[in-house]
């Protein structure tokens, strides 16, 4: 019997998972296509602003609100195992040798959450229960 405290909130403490998830991964696409709240660090190719953006902007936020969620983040999902591999992999190896491990984490915290889909405080979970 599993009796740890925070089990019992499960569901809640995914859905704030997935829309933190989803939050911060929405500013890296605004700051690519809008300079919002601040210029990228370093200049970027434009194939990488006119793909990586939108995806991140528009990816970043139907998971945020959990519509179409799980197929959201899978797009997710594969941007950022594309990234690691085109940019970081290159580099080193390990994610601590070449700076990769926020593309590493987003690759994997996306994946699980295409597993997993919607859940409870979504736009899906609403749409369902009309």
């Amino acid at each position: 019997m599993n009796t740890f405290f925070m089990r019992a909130y499960g569901p809640q403490t995914y859905a704030l998972m997935r829309m933190v998830t989803g939050f911060l991964f929405l500013w890296h696409g605004a700051q690519k296509l809008f300079n919002i709240p601040m210029p990228p660090p370093m200049p970027l190719p434009s194939f990488v602003m006119a793909i990586a953006g939108p995806i991140e902007l528009f990816g970043g936020l139907l998971v945020m609100i959990g519509l179409f969620t799980g197929w959201a983040a899978f797009l997710c999902s594969g941007l950022m195992a594309f990234a690691y591999w085109m940019v970081h992999g290159t580099q080193a190896l390990l994610p601590i040798q070449n700076m990769g491990e926020l593309a590493a984490l987003y690759c994997f915290v996306f994946l699980y959450i295409s597993a997993q889909g919607s859940g409870i405080w979504s736009v899906d979970a609403a749409r369902k229960a009309v």
